[in-house]
């Protein structure tokens, strides 16, 4: 496998967890709910991925044990913001060091406790197109089931009556209320769903990725996540797109060390961070005027209408 190929392949493993998360991240903030507890969501999703998985043998039952978890970490963040009017970005980052001082504690018992993973399935014919193949089809099954995810989610948001309610209630959300819908609910709703979709990420990263639990295995993949969400102007098929680019940047430094490239581990482990800032720097006021209208307030520090 040449280095292009094995670093865009490493891109598309490396990527998903991001993607899961950035895709949840869009569901919240497109109904007016920044989440920087994504992070957590992640964090709670892998070990309880992990645990679950190591407990009962399924991978798939640890990786709807990682969406339950980071639903469960987000439906705190919904009932303080939605409910309770706290502060958005001190709720997400309080509810990130709860969550890494609950995995810390909890996940002390995995660490080094082997689990039945997710394995590579290649996906007959497709897994035999030159680079194509290499790519997008030697995966492990959650991979695949993001492909159907991102134009779903996309379709959910643009093409039916839930993604207007959703995205309403981040532009318009005095017109909800007038029609008799609950602002309330719909944002819990979705920044519910996007814990689940988050926590699906960092079960994705322990049991199918790094097929290991150790403590703060996420690293700053959340954080990564969303600011891919303004980098990809709020639009699932672009955050598909952003997290593959990032993915890529983290496969990067495994790529050359197995071919005995002699490059310092710590330089190429902040090239995804530099990147995320250069990504920020560049296009970051221009895609913040593509916000939605409610998600401006609290960048802007203004109370949201409800």
């Amino acid at each position: 496998m040449s280095l292009v190929v094995d670093v865009l392949a490493g891109g598309v493993r490396g990527g998903t967890s991001i993607m899961y998360a950035g895709l949840g991240e869009t569901v919240s903030e497109r109904s007016g709910v920044i989440n920087l507890g994504t992070e957590g969501a992640m964090l709670v999703g892998a070990l309880a991925g992990y645990a679950v998985t190591a407990e009962t043998g399924s991978p798939w039952i640890g990786a709807l044990g990682g969406a339950a978890a980071g639903a469960l970490l987000a439906s705190i963040h919904a009932l303080l913001v939605v409910v309770r009017k706290a502060n958005q970005f001190a709720s997400g980052l309080t509810l990130l060091f709860l969550a890494l001082g609950v995995t810390s504690f909890y996940g002390s018992d995995y660490v080094g406790k082997s689990i039945n993973p997710f394995t590579k399935w290649d996906v007959p014919g497709l897994s035999d197109i030159p680079w194509i193949g290499e790519i997008f089809f030697q995966n492990d099954p959650l991979i695949y089931v993001s492909y159907v995810a991102v134009p779903l989610i996309w379709f959910v948001l643009f093409r039916t009556r839930m993604g207007l309610l959703v995205r309403t209630a981040g532009e318009r959300s005095d017109s909800l209320t007038v029609n008799g819908y609950s602002v309330e609910r719909i944002r819990s709703a979705a920044v519910i769903a996007g814990g689940a979709l988050s926590g699906l990420g960092g079960a994705h990263l322990s049991i199918a990725y790094a097929n290991a639990w150790f403590e703060n295995m996420v690293v700053g993949r959340g954080f990564i996540a969303v600011a891919l969400v303004i980098f990809a102007s709020w639009s699932p098929l672009r955050v598909m797109g952003g997290a593959y680019l990032f993915g890529s940047a983290l496969a990067l430094a495994p790529a050359l060390q197995a071919r005995g490239y002699g490059v310092n581990q710590f330089a190429l482990d902040v090239i995804p961070f530099v990147l995320t800032l250069l990504v920020l720097a560049v296009l970051g006021k221009r895609t913040l005027a593509a916000a939605p209208d409610e998600l401006k307030r609290v960048f802007e520090n203004a109370p949201a209408k409800t």
